[in-house]
């Protein structure tokens, strides 16, 4: 949820669906013209990445996963080269709890479609992809004679799905090319994950943190120039089933999807891939649970995050505490 406070003149805004999500581009205090070509722009390239980074629907990543399954190579792009050894190190960062190597495990509860009908997977499918243990250490990437990269798999269960990492990394390019446009002052919203650049005139941007069981914020966080907000959370993509909500967060150390958690958020601070992480760092610490999510969030140099737990209990980082300004705060 945005919550942009200033007046409408101030603002050029440009919307579309992609990703499988509403995405807004909010621009202030910018020449109107320079506004509109910049952010649209932007939404060209949102449409490039949907295209490009697609896991089930044809795109370089389903030719890629062709590949692994069959046990062959598969030439890249630098691209998509650096991209997949960013998601490496980011999956390595969280334990391989964020593991977009098991995409197999998604789409065997059925999240690789458009709308998802309600099933349990096949028990002795659901054991075979956990005991084939698909990770992003099996991935070989490597320069390809005559230029580009070759990727590589030793583990034909391999299967990518960067549902938790694209819209992160559309933000960092979404913000690239605002600067490079001219851009100073703007806000970028890719179905909840969130990035500002600059401010809003006299203020900085302000955006809601979802309720995820109400229509409602929890509390609301200042982002400062350059920093990103993302959440995830059981109520984005999910069906209910024998009255469980099973949503599209599987724990690849079970196969099931997670339960004791309802959503997750972390803020990062500026960087050069504040997008990217704020996708991707939320996942290991919404599968990995109460007891744990502070530790690894410790460990992985994520100091400001909110957890709220399948009672309905919040908790918060001190330094998330500090960043975030609920009701009673605003009394």
């Amino acid at each position: 949820m945005l919550l942009a406070g200033c007046a409408r003149e101030q603002i050029e805004r440009q919307e579309s669906f992609v990703f499988g999500t509403r995405v807004e581009v909010l621009v202030h205090g910018s020449d109107r013209a320079q506004a509109r070509a910049a952010t649209a722009e932007v939404l060209r390239e949102f449409d490039r990445l949907h295209h490009k980074l697609h896991a089930w629907q044809p795109s370089d990543l389903t030719r890629v996963n062709a590949a692994i399954s069959a046990g062959q190579p598969a030439d890249i792009d630098d691209e998509l080269a650096t991209l997949l050894t960013d998601v490496q190190r980011a999956a390595g960062r969280g334990d391989d709890l964020f593991n977009p190597a098991a995409g197999a495990l998604i789409a065997a509860w059925g999240f690789h479609a458009d709308e998802f009908l309600p099933h349990r997977p096949d028990p002795a499918t659901l054991a075979a992809l956990i005991a084939a243990r698909p990770r992003m250490a099996d991935v070989d990437i490597t320069v390809a004679p005559g230029g580009g990269h070759r990727i590589a798999s030793r583990n034909p269960a391999v299967q990518f799905d960067l549902g938790g990492y694209a819209k992160g990394y559309a933000l960092d390019r979404a913000a690239a090319i605002l600067r490079a446009r001219g851009v100073r002052n703007a806000l970028i919203n890719i179905g909840g994950n969130v990035m500002a650049l600059g401010r809003k005139g006299d203020a900085s941007w302000r955006v809601g943190i979802q309720h995820p069981r109400k229509p409602e914020s929890l509390a609301t966080v200042e982002l400062r120039d350059g920093e990103a907000i993302g959440t995830s959370g059981d109520y984005q993509r999910y069906f209910e089933l024998d009255g469980e909500r099973m949503c599209h967060l599987i724990d690849p150390r079970s196969g099931q999807p997670v339960r004791h958690t309802e959503s997750l958020t972390v803020l990062m601070p500026a960087q050069p891939d504040a997008g990217a992480r704020s996708d991707a760092d939320s996942k290991p610490l919404f599968i990995v649970g109460r007891a744990g999510w502070q530790a690894l969030a410790a460990r992985m140099g994520v100091a400001n995050a909110l957890r709220v737990d399948a009672d309905g209990s919040v908790e918060a980082t001190p330094g998330m505490q500090a960043r975030m300004q609920t009701a009673d705060k605003a009394r």
